[in-house]
């Protein structure tokens, strides 16, 4: 068994404990939360999980009951199974409001947050624990820095990983099973995610009735990842409706499989392009529904550009919601051609980036980063690119090209 891996959000948890009475841990399936809470809480918090159909059941029938058998501290592992709880807990914690009691975690955000906003407002931290970020999965999740930290430390002060290889990252992707255990297959793993996704999650909440043309919806979302989304030709390449797309798109949303990057609008003087780029969120996920299941394949595929695209935005959301923090993410695209792939936003500075997949960078490949910072009304602190160049050199003043590498453990 591979030794547990630290994890970001720890000094987050730990943060919140001190004032929160509950504390509530969103994410994915498999992204590890339980495993987290069991590793920071064993010897302090008795268990309970309602993933057993048992205290399930008796959790529903009988909620003050089951409360009285299992009296904080506690941690309650997967909520959204017996979201009547919620108000209970509300009630105990009314009546001795003692900060770090309640650990709850859950997978079904949609489901989990309109019980929490109705019961727990003002009395839980709500956080989001995301598969592993790269530096989790090179065991430097305890020295990662916040975005205030990152847009400061020079890059030059950056080593790097060299272990750390692009092709096996994006195809295993950063689920913590399939990343820390080479032994686990690989496609029998995404296969069998996506299957019980597709049985657990989707079918159960929006009683899709035809999974194999959601199963195919998943796919074209794949070949989409790092693209500006067009609702209505998803809609007409899939044969559905587009409320029915919209809906569909809505559910992988909140549960964690795809992320949405909204477009920078903010005093930029110009007319913006308004639909969101989409991206799946794990890339071993991703290279699966494509069919990419070696290396080859990933590198000469036409996908790979926007798939590497993908392992660098994810990692930033990661950044941003392992350290609690809402994720100040956008990307800039003007009707007349102008294009950055992605916006942050930190203490009111602009930090502009481009993502090129190539590791051969010249002065030509700064040209949008260039023309934003002469056209824009807003100017931005700091202008990059990150690429596959293996290391940090001035592109075009003020340009700075940074190898992929030192972006991830920085």
């Amino acid at each position: 068994m591979p030794a547990f891996k630290r994890r970001t959000l720890e000094k987050t948890i730990r943060k919140a404990l001190r004032s929160f009475p509950a504390i509530v841990i969103t994410g994915p399936r498999q992204s590890g939360k339980t495993s987290l809470l069991k590793h920071l809480f064993a010897k302090t918090h008795r268990f309970v999980s309602l993933e057993n159909p048992d205290v399930r059941m008796r959790a529903k029938d009988d909620p003050s009951g089951f409360l009285a058998s299992y009296h904080p501290p506690v941690i309650i592992d997967e909520i959204q199974y017996a979201p009547d709880l919620l108000p209970y807990i509300k009630s105990m914690i009314d009546e001795r409001r003692k900060p770090g009691q309640w650990l709850l975690t859950g997978s079904q955000n949609f489901a989990l947050m309109h019980g929490i906003s109705q019961s727990l407002a003002g009395r839980a931290a709500i956080l989001s624990l995301l598969p592993f970020s790269c530096a989790e999965r090179i065991n430097s999740g305890n020295r990662a820095k916040d975005m205030k930290q990152w847009t400061k430390q020079p890059a030059s002060e950056i080593v790097t990983n060299n272990k750390m290889n692009i092709s096996e990252m994006i195809l295993r992707g950063n689920y913590p099973e399939i990343a820390s255990r080479r032994q686990v297959d690989r496609q029998l793993w995404c296969g069998s995610y996506i299957t019980t996704y597709l049985e657990r999650d989707v079918r159960n909440i929006l009683q899709v009735g035809n999974l194999d043309q959601f199963e195919r919806f998943l796919k074209l979302c794949a070949t989409r990842t790092g693209s500006i989304l067009n609702l209505s030709d998803l809609a007409k390449d899939i044969g559905i409706s587009v409320p029915t797309a919209r809906r569909w798109l809505s559910l992988l949303e909140s549960s964690y499989q795809i992320y949405l990057l909204y477009p920078y609008y903010k005093n930029i003087g110009k007319r913006i392009i308004k639909s969101p780029k989409l991206y799946w969120s794990d890339t071993a996920l991703a290279t699966y529904l494509l069919g990419i299941h070696d290396t080859e394949t990933l590198l000469n595929s036409p996908n790979f550009g926007h798939l590497f695209e993908t392992f660098i935005v994810t990692d930033f959301l990661k950044r941003f919601a392992h350290f609690g923090q809402m994720p100040a993410m956008y990307y800039l695209r003007t009707p007349d051609g102008l294009e950055i792939d992605l916006v942050l936003e930190e203490s009111g500075k602009l930090h502009f980036i481009e993502i090129k997949s190539s590791a051969t960078i010249t002065a030509g490949q700064a040209a949008s980063l260039c023309r934003a910072i002469a056209d824009l009304k807003e100017k931005p602190a700091s202008a990059a690119i990150i690429s596959m160049a293996d290391n940090n050199f001035i592109v075009k003043t003020p340009v700075v090209n940074y190898y992929w590498k030192t972006v991830v453990v920085k």
